[in-house]
């Protein structure tokens, strides 16, 4: 099976050449390769992996008998199996699955004052179970938020290096336009990405049979595992309308007004009683919720009405793989995104944002038509951010660049299918640029 070199690969290499390293927990969605990175990271960096999953062995959910100090955890693993090895200095000892058994996280703070060994945790849904793993270790771990594969990860998987991203960058820099060349297979490349997501499983299937064969499978094989952690882990909540509003994003999405409307998702239905179902699905990492901001300017947080929002699938995938029948057929033998056009770029565009480190925000003015799709920020600027399904006219963007009204605007951005642009303070840029808005905006500072 080939290895899909992560970016989580070059943080691991930086936290086992800090000398001061805490355990480090690794949160994520289900299926996005934390255990497959760290498996690899284990294997090429120590002589000793000692490796324990709570959901496939859950008889070591009674190594804290004797308590959490380390002497008496490795004592009773090594009961439990008696092949388990721990060589001081050369072992990694390996949690998963963690979400089964936060407990562990009290642990942490024995082996990180203890020093012998390094500790690597990881699970999903841990942003459900977060305060018990935080109030158990604060202080005495490092944290790493990992996704599924974003569209330079995704390069990487093709055979595309470093040199090909610092190009792209570069273009955009100088806004050097590409040539036809290079746009054809810029956009090529990315279509076949917005199609398959960036779950590994499904990447894989795309790189070794070099199509679309088998990826659709493999995508609703995954919606049914994510379904069914609801079913399991959404204790004391309605888990029927926690699905109930996954099932309803694409719908919504594909409407020209895409923000989430609580009332559509069933008869009846409240905002205070659906607002605990959007959480956990944001917590679980299935979704990001994009808030409304109360005005566009800075600071970004604090500025939302956290009634109104947009939610997008944290992975493309997965909104591709809850499409209809004739929009499958439609997409993958030509390619065609038909009425989805426009849901299907946003979220990527936003899952791009979300994976770069940026939180989502967009803004729409009740008494007029203004409104823009995203917004990120440097320093001392914000820079609305609008994805167009077409190269058109940005009336709103023009708005609040012009306005005297909005101090902290300056510039914007415009994300469309064509070509790198500027024209009156308004930059454009082709789609998959969007994973390099971050690099590009700190260059500029």
């Amino acid at each position: 099976m080939i290895y899909l070199k992560r970016k989580i690969d070059i943080f691991l290499e930086e936290w086992k050449q800090d000398v001061h390293r805490k355990p480090l927990v690794v949160k994520g969605p289900r299926q996005i390769g934390k255990t497959e990175s760290i498996r690899n990271f284990g294997a090429e960096n120590y002589e000793n992996v000692v490796e324990i999953n709570f959901v496939e062995e859950p008889k070591y959910k009674q190594v804290i008998a004797d308590g959490y100090r380390t002497a008496d955890l490795i004592r009773n693993i090594s009961r439990i199996d008696p092949s388990k090895r721990f060589v001081e200095g050369k072992t990694l000892l390996f949690f998963d699955e963690l979400q089964e058994f936060p407990e562990i996280a009290t642990a942490l703070k024995f082996f990180e004052q203890d020093g012998r060994f390094d500790v690597i945790c990881s699970g999903s849904l841990l942003g459900i179970h977060y305060g018990r793993i935080e109030s158990n270790s604060v202080g005495y771990k490092t944290d790493y938020e990992m996704y599924s594969l974003d569209f330079e990860e995704f390069l990487w998987a093709k055979g595309y290096d470093d040199i090909f991203v610092e190009d792209l960058l570069a273009h955009m820099k100088e806004l050097k336009p590409f040539n036809e060349a290079e746009l054809s297979v810029c956009n090529s490349l990315f279509l076949d990405f917005c199609i398959l997501g960036g779950m590994p499983a499904v990447v894989r299937e795309y790189i070794e049979k070099d199509s679309f064969e088998g990826s659709l499978a493999i995508q609703r094989q995954l919606l049914a595992d994510y379904e069914e952690d609801v079913r399991k882990y959404a204790e004391g909540m309605d888990q029927a309308r926690i699905l109930n509003v996954f099932r309803q994003i694409p719908v919504q999405l594909a409407k020209d007004n895409k923000k989430f409307q609580i009332s559509k998702v069933a008869s009846g239905a409240r905002f205070k009683d659906y607002r605990g179902c959007i959480e956990w699905l944001s917590d679980a990492g299935i979704i990001n919720v994009c808030y409304c901001m109360n005005y566009p300017e800075l600071p970004l947080k604090g500025n939302i009405d956290d009634t109104k929002y947009k939610i997008y699938f944290a992975d493309s995938g997965l909104l591709v793989a809850l499409l209809d029948e004739e929009a499958q057929e439609d997409l993958r033998a030509n390619r065609n995104l038909g009425v989805y056009k426009g849901a299907l770029y946003e979220n990527v565009v936003g899952e791009a944002f979300v994976k770069s480190g940026y939180g989502l925000y967009y803004y729409k003015r009740e008494d007029s038509t203004l409104e823009e799709d995203f917004f990120v920020r440097t320093a001392h600027d914000l820079f609305p951010v609008e994805v167009k399904a077409a190269n058109g006219r940005a009336k709103s963007l023009r708005t609040l660049i012009n306005s005297d009204k909005y101090e902290d605007i300056h510039y914007g951005i415009k994300l469309i299918s064509g070509n790198i642009g500027y024209d009156s303070q308004i930059y454009t840029f082709p789609y998959f640029c969007a994973f390099l808005i971050k690099r590009y905006l700190k260059g500029r500072m």
